[in-house]
């Protein structure tokens, strides 16, 4: 499995990076405010994951997505 040249990557960028971190602590704590039975919290999560897709198109059309000006790849040696 090689990495061509051209080949953008998996979305390894600051953007992504965030979105997806984001996303993912907000799906953790949606998951045990459901097992706790906390519907509003719940809720507040489902926010919160809308909040880290939101947040990574942000950042992506700043520059910090995997084709944009701020974002320098680093090489897979």
């Amino acid at each position: 499995m090689s990495n061509q040249h051209g080949d953008p990557g998996h979305g390894d960028s600051p953007a992504a990076w965030t979105a997806v971190v984001v996303m993912l602590i907000g799906i953790a704590a949606g998951t045990v405010f459901f097992f706790l039975q906390m519907p509003t919290l719940v809720w507040v999560c489902v926010g919160v994951v809308a909040l880290g897709l939101i947040l990574g198109g942000i950042l992506a059309k700043a520059g910090y997505g995997v084709k944009g000006p701020r974002f320098t790849p680093k090489s897979h040696d």
